[in-house]
């Protein structure tokens, strides 16, 4: 019985999760931060994507740094684990934003804001586990953070 592709999906799963963290507090970092200020959808989108970058990079560099790489070779490898994941699922969670009207418009304090954020966010995982099923497949993405884990 073959379970590797159980265990891929599951990886996959895990990988999309890691990467669902960092996108998501950069992303409600960056909206409300840009909501608040009153800026334009573009600038506070523009604002959640790097912030989702930096903070998606940083969850990764954090353990293979403990695992004794230096600074360098630990942001190659999160450029390498994550750059593609974190990219579909801001596209994803980003687009699906920009669809549901008044989302971007909508304060701080409104259940539209929070629900339109929540569920961009779960269309973007449910989009991006597949790609990342793929991509660890052959050894790329997170695969490649799994060797600096032992």
């Amino acid at each position: 019985m073959n379970h590797a592709p159980v265990s891929l999906t599951r990886q996959a799963i895990s990988a999309t999760l890691h990467c669902l963290t960092g996108c998501a507090i950069g992303e409600v970092l960056g909206m409300v931060i840009g909501t608040a200020l009153g800026w334009g959808n573009l600038a506070t989108i523009v604002l959640a994507i790097v912030l989702a970058f930096v903070f998606g990079y940083s969850l990764t560099m954090r353990p293979v740094l403990r695992s004794g790489l230096p600074f360098k070779a630990a942001l190659g490898v999160a450029l390498a684990a994550d750059t593609v994941s974190i990219a579909v699922m801001e596209i994803v969670d980003n687009g699906v934003i920009l669809v549901v009207p008044g989302a971007m418009e909508a304060g701080l304090g409104t259940w539209l804001f929070w629900a339109s954020l929540a569920v961009s966010l779960a269309i973007a995982f449910v989009v991006t586990v597949p790609v990342n099923r793929w991509m660890i497949g052959r050894g790329k993405g997170h695969a490649v953070v799994h060797q600096h884990h032992h």
